[in-house]
């Protein structure tokens, strides 16, 4: 099966690839029940899951922070309005990652959108919100970048801004709520910046 999917991969650069990112754990979970077809924009949590309704745009641009990134995979995944990843589907890490997981692959000015629900902080934990990331470009192996976390979540401490690597660039998205009540945020996202080996 794996060989089936690393032949599925090819086209996006998976032979010859650069090893970047040092270890990256579960990052796999990037190949597992991903679409066939993919779309600079996607939808992760039905429209009645429970939750605050948010919408997260950006444009991935190359290293020089400038030119848009086309064709660049971004994969995410979060908790639910409990904290929780719940019901999660596939292998382990799939599983892990839980169902509210999607993927995008950035148009030709490099633009992504994902369309989903507010993520809570873990329960009975200290941990703030966040959104996992994982980017796979052409010619290189999937890695992670900073985690989407929120300006103004009561666990985001100073001491724990501070020990941001900047993978990506900043992860500390400012989330506005709209007059249709829907959390608005954007990220930009600039490859290889503070990535090892990159």
């Amino acid at each position: 099966m794996k060989k089936l999917v690393l032949l599925l991969l090819l086209p996006l650069g998976l032979s010859a690839q650069k090893q970047v990112g040092g270890s990256c754990e579960c990052c796999e979970a990037i190949y597992q029940r991903m679409p066939a077809t993919l779309s600079w924009e996607t939808r992760i949590s039905d429209k009645d899951e429970e939750g605050e309704p948010m919408e997260i745009t950006g444009i991935i641009y190359q290293k020089d922070g400038k030119t848009p990134a086309p064709n660049v995979i971004l994969y995410v995944y979060h908790t639910d309005a409990k904290g929780n990843y719940s019901r999660g589907t596939g292998d382990a890490c799939a599983k892990r990652h839980g169902k509210l997981r999607g993927w995008m692959q950035t148009d030709h000015m490099g633009r992504y959108k994902f369309v989903s629900i507010r993520p809570a902080s873990y329960p009975n934990a200290t941990i703030p919100a966040h959104i996992h990331p994982t980017i796979k470009e052409p010619n290189k192996n999937e890695y992670y970048i900073d985690e989407y976390r929120f300006e103004g979540d009561r666990f985001l401490t100073k001491e724990e801004i501070a020990r941001d690597e900047n993978r990506g660039g900043s992860g500390l998205i400012k989330l506005i709520k709209n007059d249709k009540g829907i959390w608005i945020g954007k990220r930009d996202i600039i490859l290889g910046k503070n990535i090892p080996n990159y």
